[in-house]
């Protein structure tokens, strides 16, 4: 009778501790399910992005997209670096500090000049802003009339290096670009590098009556703000640069619709812009990304055509010294709609 009664205590104790251990079990398995996080196969993957400038509307397209999680939902976890005149995304992404970054087409050649292998995946801008702002009445019609004046340009700045070469402007007194406007507004018959989508705006803002002249019209127009990542990484990262590709032009798509939402955002990353400023870069950049070639081929187009362009015209003046074929420097298989 004892006997039997151990057995039975036994027998009781062993099917306790196995309740308890699939309790546990399951338990703990739902912890698990309830914590994994969203994405392909159930992964975030963390990785950054460091922009060309401080957060701006031409950034608008990657505010929308960490806005409205669609990088989360293709798995991404995206860290934005805002960039600015001492950050270089070219060398941060190139050291492996960052896996993405935005610069100008002309800047990646130069960077491929320079041993550096990167890959551009999207050009958010299909052609450039970039112009000449002088005051209201000045006779300036061409590239020509800059000489005799003070010209306000950033020391090696791509462009200005073209149309020295192009032009003859030994007659022009170059001057150091440092972002400020103080010089130039007090300065009627000088000439001040800009960008046509932010440095008119800041005038008005000063009453201080401005034109411009885009330096595309010399027939220099590389793509700007393009998305890029190093070869390497590309190379052994296929899928991750296809799911970011992916979301940024999701997110440049939603930012049409949606910028003054996204401005706000915006403003709360870049205090020191004000949201006036922020809707009149949205408003004069419209063209540039979503109009152009992005009308007929969607945002984020580039042609070899273009890319080859840029390179003999850089070539011809000396800032390139090997010649070599563009396809090794962009893609467009991540883009919607590619062949």
């Amino acid at each position: 009778m004892e006997i039997r009664k151990w057995k039975q205590k036994g027998l009781l104790a062993s099917m306790m501790a196995v309740s308890l251990m699939l309790a546990a079990c399951g338990e703990e398995s739902a912890s698990n399910t309830e914590s994994e996080p969203a994405g392909a196969e159930g992964k975030i993957e963390d990785v950054k992005l460091v922009l060309n400038w401080f957060p701006k509307s031409q950034h608008g397209g990657v505010y929308s997209a960490v806005e409205e999680r669609t990088f989360e939902e293709n798995g991404l976890n995206v860290e934005v670096e805002p960039g600015g005149p001492q950050v270089s995304p070219v060398q941060i992404v190139s050291a492996g500090d960052a896996q993405f970054g935005l610069a100008h087409a002309d800047q990646m050649l130069i960077a491929r000049n320079q041993g550096i292998e990167l890959v551009a995946l999207a050009a958010t801008m299909q052609g450039s802003p970039q112009a000449f702002m002088f005051h209201k009445g000045e006779d300036i019609q061409g590239f020509e009339d800059l000489n005799g004046r003070e010209v306000f340009v950033q020391p090696g700045i791509t462009y200005w290096d073209f149309l020295k070469n192009k032009y003859d402007l030994s007659g022009a007194t170059e001057l150091g670009y440092n972002g400020q406007h103080v010089n130039f507004i007090d300065s009627k018959t000088s000439v001040t590098q800009a960008f046509v989508t932010s440095e008119p705006f800041f005038m008005e803002q000063e009453n201080v009556p401005v034109e411009t002249l885009l330096v595309s019209e010399s027939g220099y127009d590389p793509y700007n703000v393009v998305l890029f990542t190093t070869k390497n990484y590309l190379e052994s990262n296929k899928e991750t640069v296809e799911k970011f590709v992916e979301s940024y032009i999701k997110g440049w798509k939603s930012y049409e619709e949606s910028s003054d939402k996204i401005n706000e955002v915006i403003i709360g990353e870049n205090p020191n812009i004000e949201l006036e400023a922020l809707n009149f870069e949205t408003e004069t950049q419209h063209e540039y990304v979503y109009g152009k070639d992005a009308a007929e081929h969607g945002i984020g187009y580039m042609t070899e055509e273009r890319w080859d362009t840029l390179k003999n015209q850089l070539l011809d003046i000396g800032l390139l010294e090997e010649d070599f074929e563009t396809s090794e420097i962009f893609t467009t298989e991540f883009l919607p709609g590619h062949e």
